[in-house]
């Protein structure tokens, strides 16, 4: 396949309700669409996932706008693909700037499948044909709040929740779930809030039989993290600390975590999100792909990633109703009894509301490669 045109869409969506984490409180969410035309007439979509601000990565809206019209694009000029892994390996001659580089790939990824008329995730090599649904809620609720929209997601029937946590919010917090729904897959989700001062403290979580505690200490840290997970029972998680295949490498043979959490965008894209599956299918380590509060086309690659026979824990995949009064796609993302269906129609499955997309849109960059 050979790219034409891309177009850039900076998009901007309100969340039904405010989403807060550790370090952040999301009321907006600034989103890059990638639009992209290849020679057959066949349109590919991408999504960066990057904040308006760096509290996640040390990349943004603006960087990652910069880093795809100025430095990546030019990369995708002038060449016929014969596989979107390609496209990451042309794109490795530029440091970091994952978020921007998925993007771009995902794209090209959507429009490859198109082109062989099959669908992303038959594609990627995916092979179930329905995942189960996991959902978040944030801390900017009451205990009892928290109490309620998790009773209102199990009646949904997710299959696993995560809550956000972090000091003077956490062991207290999880004792109340845990009296409420004793039963219920639970994770916590730190995202950097403590250090290795808070040992004993996090010990605390043990008793609660958590499936996991995800990234309880710094992102860029993988050695501390060892040290705290020969210190607890409960499994730990990397998220932030998790760039690559190789870091998945170090962290396993470190015993930095127990359990993988794969995002694309974090990553670098489907390709790499792909390889470290396969790292982590061979020796059997628990993976799951984790969600970035992206609109539906980043949720459909996501879908289609999940997929894949080595995901086998409920991921960060729900409903588009749970975060967007409108999605972008049609279809929009439902969950049933639990678990949403993976699309089997060419590319991501899902048709792309552009007249949503307009009326979303921020600004536009329209480039022939």
């Amino acid at each position: 396949m050979k790219a034409e045109r891309i177009r850039l869409h900076h998009i901007r969506m309100q969340l039904k309700q405010p989403f807060a984490n550790s370090l952040t409180t999301v009321t907006d969410r600034d989103l890059i669409l990638v639009e992209l035309l290849t020679a057959a007439g066949v349109t590919g979509w991408g999504e960066c996932v990057a904040f308006d601000t760096p509290w996640y990565t040390e990349e943004t809206v603006g960087t990652a706008w910069h880093m795809m019209e100025d430095v990546l694009m030019p990369l995708l000029s002038d060449t016929l693909w014969d596989h979107p892994d390609q496209v990451s390996e042309r794109f490795d001659a530029v440091r970091g700037n994952r978020m921007a580089k998925a993007a771009l790939e995902g794209a090209v990824w959507d429009a490859y499948a198109k082109e062989q008329d099959i669908s992303l995730a038959q594609a990627l090599g995916g092979e179930r044909e329905r995942i189960p649904a996991g959902v978040a809620v944030g801390t900017n609720a009451s205990v009892d709040e928290m109490l309620r929209q998790i009773e209102e997601r199990v009646a949904e029937g997710y299959r696993r929740v995560k809550v956000k946590v972090g000091p003077g919010a956490d062991v207290d917090v999880i004792a109340a779930i845990r009296e409420r729904f004793p039963a219920l897959p639970l994770m916590a989700d730190a995202n950097s809030a403590y250090t290795l001062e808070d040992i004993h403290h996090l010990k605390q979580l043990d008793p609660f039989e958590l499936m996991m505690l995800e990234q309880p200490l710094a992102a860029d840290d993988l050695v501390d993290h060892a040290r705290l997970q020969q210190a607890l029972s409960t499994p730990i998680c990397l998220d932030e600390s998790l760039l690559s295949r190789e870091d998945a490498r170090r962290a396993w043979e470190l015993g930095s975590c127990r359990v993988v959490n794969v995002k694309p965008g974090r990553v670098g894209g489907l390709s790499e999100a792909r390889r470290i599956h396969d790292f982590c299918g061979t020796r059997g380590i628990p993976l799951w792909v984790g969600g970035m509060l992206e609109s539906g086309i980043a949720r459909a690659h996501n879908i289609a990633l999940a997929s894949l026979p080595h995901f086998t824990l409920p991921g960060d995949l729900s409903a588009s109703a749970r975060y967007w009064y409108q999605d972008l796609i049609h279809p929009e993302v439902t969950v049933r009894e639990g678990f949403i269906t993976v699309p089997n129609g060419p590319g991501i499955g899902f048709e792309v509301d552009v007249e949503r997309v307009n009326h979303l849109r921020v600004r536009r960059s329209d480039r022939m490669l």
